[in-house]
């Protein structure tokens, strides 16, 4: 990217600690991200994939500072978010919010809905409560709903307006990044368009970037910019959302997208579906974390870890199959 990101992550690790004694450390370290590095322009989409378990919600947490890392860098907006602390972190949360997967019990179930939006401007902003009211009716406005539902609770709303409430409530704080986990997943089929369509139209009107984390891979390429593929800790291909159904060069990457249900009457025989379970994060395989399970694995992949590596422009993969010509990145170590 020519102009500095708005997000950098660089070697990102966060491990957890799995049983211990008293006096003894760890048994076991659960390696939830073990290294990843990204980039997130402003007003870019950036989609996150992969398979339940693979720390995609974890480096979320990590990037809004809602989880501490355990090693690692990153910057937003040219601050080094790490080193932030009182009136200098809460001032850059501002510029950071979430909107949860789950519309259900992300909001208090006994506070109104002018309360719920209105949290956040009091926290961010000195405005009068008159002030904030009329703020909190434009946001209403902007998500769909009206002023006449400032006074309901969130169990008056069907799951659909409730994440719109959520998003209303993102907003409040005027963000820079946006990062939605798994935002529609737990929405009937027909309100997740509704909502993705949403989302888009206010990343447009409020100049905003998303990390978007799903496993749907429909739904990601749809609303994203750039979509990075995540297995046990690591990213393994990153590809822009135009070429990525197209031209994906991992093995992962493409036994996810063979295993989407395709809605043709004259296919014959289905896909055959990605063999072997997701390895134990707190003993990962040695080499290439995908080669017990990857049909193409060499002698290679047993004793060394690829790393991420240009195979085309903007294309990074993380596979020994891919790494005759191009350039590395850092951060897979």
């Amino acid at each position: 990217m020519a102009e500095q990101p708005l997000l950098k992550v660089t070697d990102l690790v966060k491990h957890f600690p799995l049983g211990a004694g008293l006096l003894k450390g760890p048994r076991a370290l659960v390696r939830a991200v073990d290294g990843v590095s990204l980039e997130l322009g402003r007003g870019e989409s950036f989609g996150l994939v992969g398979e339940s378990g693979c720390g995609k919600t974890t480096l979320g947490r990590l990037i809004l500072r809602l989880t501490p890392p355990t090693s690692g860098r990153i910057s937003l907006d040219g601050s080094d978010l790490l080193a932030l602390k009182g009136r200098e972190l809460r001032e850059i949360r501002r510029k950071l919010q979430i909107i949860f997967q789950d519309p259900y019990s992300c909001l208090d179930p006994r506070m109104k809905v002018e309360a719920i939006i209105c949290q956040p401007l009091r926290s961010f902003f000195n405005l009068t409560r008159a002030e904030m009211r009329r703020r909190a009716i434009d946001l209403l406005d902007k998500v769909g709903l009206r002023e006449a539902d400032l006074v309901k609770y969130p169990h008056e709303f069907s799951g659909g307006q409730r994440q719109r409430i959520g998003i209303a409530r993102a907003l409040a704080g005027e963000p820079e990044l946006i990062v939605a986990d798994e935002p529609v997943s737990a929405l009937d089929v027909s309100i997740q368009a509704q909502v993705i369509n949403l989302m888009m139209d206010l990343k447009n009107e409020f100049d905003l970037s998303y990390l978007f984390i799903s496993h749907d891979l429909s739904v990601v390429n749809h609303v994203s910019d750039r979509i990075g593929v995540m297995y046990l800790g690591r990213i393994v291909e990153l590809a822009p959302a135009a070429t990525f159904t197209r031209w994906s060069r991992h093995p992962y990457t493409q036994a996810l997208l063979a295993s989407v249900p395709q809605p043709d009457p004259h296919l014959v025989e289905p896909p055959s579906p990605l063999e072997g379970d997701v390895p134990d994060p707190s003993d990962p395989p040695s080499g290439c974390s995908f080669h017990p399970r990857c049909p193409y694995a060499m002698d290679v992949c047993l004793t060394s870890r690829p790393r991420l590596r240009e195979v085309e422009p903007a294309h990074l993969v993380a596979c020994w199959l891919n790494q005759g010509t191009g350039r590395s990145q850092g951060g897979q170590r």
